[in-house]
This record gives C-alpha cells, sequence and structure tokens, in this order.
C-alpha cells in the first residue's frame, strides 16, 4: 500500500517535470527569436554572427573584404578599412585565382570611398574562367579571404534616405519596363544586415518603383537611431533590398547611410549645374569642362563609370589649377546611366536651380552669343513659373574627313554634320522632378503641374559629336552605358537611333568612315571656341597638351 502510494506521488510530480521541460524549451526558442528581431532596434552581441578577420603583418587587422560583386568581365571586392589608414594603391594589391597554376593579376584599378570608410578593388576575371579567391599585399604576400560573392544580375546596389525620409533603393534583377511605373503593391522592402534571413529583417511597403529605382516607406528604428547602421560584431552596416511579394528579397550591399539635407529655403548656390556619366574620357574632359564653364555652367557632378585612363589628375587639375567646382563620383555599376542620373540628381537638388544631363562629346552651342545663365534667366523671367525642363536639340557631327584625333579638340576639329537634327538632351530643376524619378537619359519625367519647353535652335542646341575619328568611336562596341540600350554586339535593336547606320555588331572600321554624317559644314561653335581661348601668343588652346 505504501509502495502504490509512492509510485502515485512520483507519478504526479513526473507530470509537471516534463510540462517544465517543454515550458523551458519554448521559452529558450521564443526567447533566442525575439532577441534575434529586436536586434535589429537595439545593438547587443551576436555570438553566431562573428566575423572572420585575419590579421596581416604590417597590416591593420582591421582590414577585410565585407563584399565581392561578380560582373561579366571583372570583380568588385570591397575593402573595409578603419579611419585615418594609410590606403592601398594598385601596385600594392594582387588578384589571386584558383586555376591550375594558381595565377594573380594586377587588378584594373583601386578606388577610394571616404563616405563608406572602403575601398574598391577592380579584379579582372581571367580565361579560362579562373576563381578568384583571395587579394595578395605585397611584398609580404599576405592574403585576404575574399568573403561572400554577390551576381551582379541579381542584386540591391545603392540606397540613400530622401528628404522625406524615404528609402531610395537602386537594383538590379527585376527588368521592368523602361520609363513605366510598375505596381508598388506587388514589392515589398526589407531591412537587415544578412537579407537572406528573413527572422532578422524589417518589413516596410514599397512607395513606388519604376525601372530599377524603388522607394520604401523607412521603419522609424532605422531613423531614429543612428547607431543601428553598424553591427557592433561584424563592423557592416545595415542593408536594405526589395522583394517581390512571395519571394526571396534581392541580394543586397546597399546601405542607406548616405543621408540627404534639407537646405534652408532661399536661392540655391549654383543656377546651372551638369551631370554626367563616363569611361576613359579623360583626354577629352579639360576641353568639354573648360568650354562650358566659360559659357555658364557652375558645377559638376562627374560619374566615373570605370575608367582606366589618368581622370582623377584631370579632375585634379581642373579644380585645383583652373579653380572650377567639379567633382568625381566613383559609380562602378554597369549599364546604370538611368540609375545614376537620377542619383545625381538627387545630390544636385539643393545646390543647383538647373542641371543639365549630357555626355562628354555634347556641347551647348548658343549661335545669339548669350550665356547659359542670360538663357535661363530669360527663361524665368519670360515664361511660366511651370516650365521645369528645357529640351535642346542635337546636332550630330560626323568624322570630318579625319583620320586621327584633332589635336585642337572636338570643337575644332569636327565641322560637318547632318542636317536634320536628331533627339534632345535635357536641362531640368530637380525639385520638379516626378518621385519615381523615371527617365530616359535624355529627359526626366516631372512633377505633376510642371511642364518642358523646346528651345528655339537658333538660341540654343548641342552639337553632338558622335560619330568621331574611328580609333575613338569604336569604344562604344565595348558597352553601352544605358540600362535600356543594347549593346552593340548584340544581334537586336538593330534599326536604333542609338546605332550608327550599317555598321552591325563588329568593330570593323567601313573604308569611308571619315567621310560619312557629312551633310553641311558648320563652323558656328569652332569659330566661337577659337575666339573664347586661342592664345595670342603660341595660337594654342589650353587643353591641346591632353590629347597629344
Amino acid at each position: 500500500m505504501k509502495h502504490r502510494k509512492k509510485r502515485t506521488v512520483l507519478a504526479a510530480i513526473q507530470i509537471p517535470r516534463r510540462f517544465l521541460f517543454w515550458c523551458i524549451l519554448l521559452l529558450v526558442c521564443f526567447a533566442g527569436f525575439t532577441f534575434s528581431s529586436v536586434r535589429l532596434l537595439f545593438r547587443g552581441f551576436y555570438p553566431w554572427r562573428l566575423a572572420a578577420k585575419t590579421a596581416i603583418s604590417g597590416v591593420s587587422p582591421e582590414f577585410s573584404i565585407i563584399e565581392t560583386v561578380e560582373f561579366p568581365d571583372e570583380t568588385l571586392v570591397f575593402l573595409k578599412y578603419p579611419p585615418l589608414t594609410p590606403l592601398f594603391t594598385k601596385h600594392d594589391i594582387d588578384c589571386l585565382y584558383l586555376t591550375p597554376n594558381n595565377s594573380s593579376q594586377s587588378p584594373h584599378s583601386v578606388e577610394n570611398d571616404e563616405f563608406l570608410s572602403q575601398q574598391i578593388i577592380r579584379c579582372p576575371l581571367i580565361k579560362p574562367r579562373g576563381m578568384l579567391t583571395s587579394l595578395s599585399v605585397k611584398p609580404t604576400g599576405h592574403t585576404f579571404p575574399i568573403g561572400p560573392t554577390r551576381r551582379w544580375h541579381s542584386l540591391a546596389y545603392e540606397a540613400m534616405i530622401d528628404h522625406d525620409n524615404t528609402t531610395i533603393v537602386f537594383v538590379k534583377g527585376f527588368n521592368l519596363r523602361g520609363g513605366k511605373q510598375s505596381d508598388p503593391s506587388k514589392f515589398k522592402c526589407v531591412y537587415g544586415w544578412d537579407v537572406k534571413k528573413p527572422k532578422l529583417l524589417l518589413h516596410s511597403d514599397v512607395i513606388s518603383i519604376a525601372q530599377e529605382i524603388v522607394r520604401c516607406e523607412t521603419p522609424l528604428s532605422i531613423l531614429n537611431n543612428p547607431q543601428r547602421f553598424i553591427d557592433s560584431n561584424m563592423d557592416q552596416p545595415i542593408k536594405v533590398s526589395v522583394r517581390m511579394v512571395g519571394k526571396e528579397p534581392l541580394q543586397s550591399i546597399a546601405s542607406p547611410k548616405r543621408r540627404l539635407q534639407l537646405n534652408l529655403p532661399g536661392q540655391k548656390q549654383h543656377q546651372m549645374c551638369v551631370c554626367t556619366m563616363l569611361r576613359n574620357q579623360a583626354s577629352f574632359l579639360q576641353e568639354w569642362i573648360m568650354y562650358h564653364s566659360k559659357i555658364g555652367v557652375q558645377r559638376w557632378f562627374i560619374y566615373d563609370n570605370n575608367s582606366l585612363d589618368d581622370i582623377e589628375d584631370v579632375v585634379k587639375v581642373l579644380s585645383v589649377d583652373q579653380n572650377i567646382n567639379v567633382t568625381r563620383h566613383v559609380w562602378p555599376w554597369i549599364k546604370t546611366q538611368e540609375a545614376g542620373f537620377a542619383h545625381c540628381a538627387l545630390r544636385a537638388r539643393d545646390v543647383c536651380e538647373w542641371v543639365g544631363f549630357m555626355d562628354v562629346d555634347e556641347f551647348f552651342h548658343l549661335p545669339t552669343g548669350l550665356s547659359l545663365l542670360d538663357i535661363l534667366r530669360n527663361q524665368s523671367q519670360n515664361s511660366n513659373s511651370n516650365v521645369a525642363e528645357l529640351r535642346v536639340s542635337c546636332h550630330n557631327f560626323g568624322p570630318s574627313s579625319l583620320k586621327h584625333v584633332p589635336t585642337q579638340g572636338v570643337t575644332m576639329g569636327y565641322n560637318c554634320r547632318m542636317i536634320a537634327p536628331e533627339r534632345h538632351k535635357s536641362i531640368v530643376k530637380p525639385e520638379a522632378l516626378n518621385s519615381t524619378l523615371i527617365n530616359v537619359v535624355h529627359h526626366f519625367h516631372l512633377k505633376s503641374g510642371f511642364k518642358y519647353a523646346n528651345m528655339d535652335r537658333n538660341v540654343m542646341v548641342i552639337n553632338h559629336y558622335k560619330y568621331q575619328v574611328w580609333d575613338v568611336f569604336k569604344e562604344k562596341f565595348y558597352r553601352r552605358v544605358a540600362t535600356y540600350v543594347s549593346d552593340w554586339q548584340q544581334d537586336r535593336n538593330i534599326e536604333s537611333k542609338d546605332r550608327a547606320p550599317g555598321l552591325g555588331t563588329r568593330a570593323v572600321e567601313p573604308l569611308d568612315w571619315s567621310s560619312r554624317f557629312c551633310e553641311v559644314i558648320d563652323t558656328g561653335l569652332r569659330n566661337r571656341v577659337a575666339e573664347m581661348f586661342t592664345d595670342p601668343n603660341t595660337g594654342n588652346l589650353p587643353w591641346q597638351k591632353s590629347l597629344t
């Protein structure tokens, strides 16, 4: 009887013990989940997310590779560095590859991104295709582990927080139609250190999405706590990405650390600015900027799209020696001209009344002799205040019988063009742009209530030196910079006006190239440039050294 009572008591005790075990287990799981989620709001310790950092003799242990992005012809390596640290040059580093011979190559370039305290190393892809495994520091040979690799065709690559506290995200991978707005309800924005871990993410609605530009509602925890950007254990900023409803987010290297500051109301610092995107145009940049500065451009935003020439030196000469307000912005993202122009428009909005979007082979010609500032001032006085875009027609110039790059510059060398103008480029008021930032390179979409005006060609026209000597022109076959323009080596859209008629898909010089695209002699801009810039003692122009 006593034994039966004892067993009954033990059985009664065993039930609560099992219950207690399961309660503790559920509590631990719930606590882990809650801790992971709340971690996005408060800084703390992630024991499972410690970064693997390699200490290198003679190199700060704080250097680490945080991301890599693989393009069709090269790999971008993002190297984090601590403040006040001597930085690497392309001569200090080798790119290492896993091949039968474990080969190495020098990087194409090493760029500094001071805003994010990182360097961007551009490593070539080798054939037969070898896997990039690490970076090697000269002369010691010590290496950095390469880190996670992102695919360019599916990636959120840039982000910034706008005046209205929305986050603007630039993405690749959705393949949306050019010039059209898509349905924002089909997409969501996500924030976190690893956008592939759904339990560690904050979610928000998409306000607008068009082309490759997404505008997101920014969670209050992101806006109100600047320290939340850095994971103290990984030294990595929070990233933002976008997903289609029901699907995983795009991979992301985009951190919304850049925040656009709203300036006080009043007259803007500059009346006329210019944004451009270029690649390997250093030898032509001096002529282009010096001429336009003379006729009224006051501020320059140069988006460098993977140049391999001496553009940094040219920009330094222009800004320091010539006292021209020009800055270079590293923009390594291929086939993203529309996104780059939108990014530039946002940066220019608070300091520029008007912004022109044009290429280095395009020159404003003002036949009446007025300056750009005169024309903009007259436009503001003589028309309705709701005109926010000036569309300027383009005249396409041909090789003008030349075989070699003209030593006095493009404006002096090319003097024969097609009769009829083709297309246009725009000067816009950036605060009047539609919030979607839709643009098709030649013009932006405007907010409701604003309109464009076509400029009289007798007042302002663009000389587009589109068809230059073959050695210059053939570089266009490498890659077209615009998202929605086919590369010329691809067998599609052969009749596009972006292409040269009759050239096909191969960079083979036609026998009559130098005499093509010549219907009328036009020396108007040539004469004005000679008058403005020719040295009376030597007969030279100030940019001639950069062309020889």
